[in-house]
């Protein structure tokens, strides 16, 4: 058993990719990885990271989902001295994973062809975020 902590820097909101960090990271053995975001406002996914226009695509129609609170569709919320991102950031964080469990062969993640990890921020500022890594094998 092996356990980590990756700290991530978002620069506000959309994806950032930490396959390399994690990969680096694993030992040369058969296991299973688990990720654990330790954070409401933002998510933990794995997605497809060759064509950045994906991400992009993923923030729109997220953002159009759930949009800031001060939406007129959203005059119903009651945690907002935060800020008009914080509860459309926990509600984002409600609806994607915030942990992941990826089989490890050889010190290798299998993942797919096209797959890569990211942390997706849902508030408008960066922040410092933490995965939680263990790696079982």
């Amino acid at each position: 058993m092996t356990q980590t902590t990756f700290h991530v820097r978002t620069p506000g909101p959309g994806l950032v990719e930490i396959t390399e960090e994690v990969a680096r990271w694993l030992p040369p053995r058969d296991g299973l990885l688990t990720l654990f975001l330790r954070h409401t406002s933002a998510s933990l996914l794995i997605q497809e990271n060759a064509d950045p226009e994906v991400q992009t695509d993923l923030l729109a129609w997220l953002s159009r989902l759930v949009p800031p609170s001060i939406d007129p569709s959203l005059g119903y919320l009651t945690h907002t001295y935060e800020g008009p991102d914080d509860m459309p950031g926990h509600i984002r964080a409600m609806l994607l994973p915030v942990s992941l469990s990826i089989p490890v062969e050889r010190g290798r993640m299998l993942l797919g062809r096209w797959q890569g990890l990211f942390v997706f921020e849902h508030r408008d500022r960066p922040h410092d975020r933490e995965v939680a890594a263990h790696f079982l094998g």
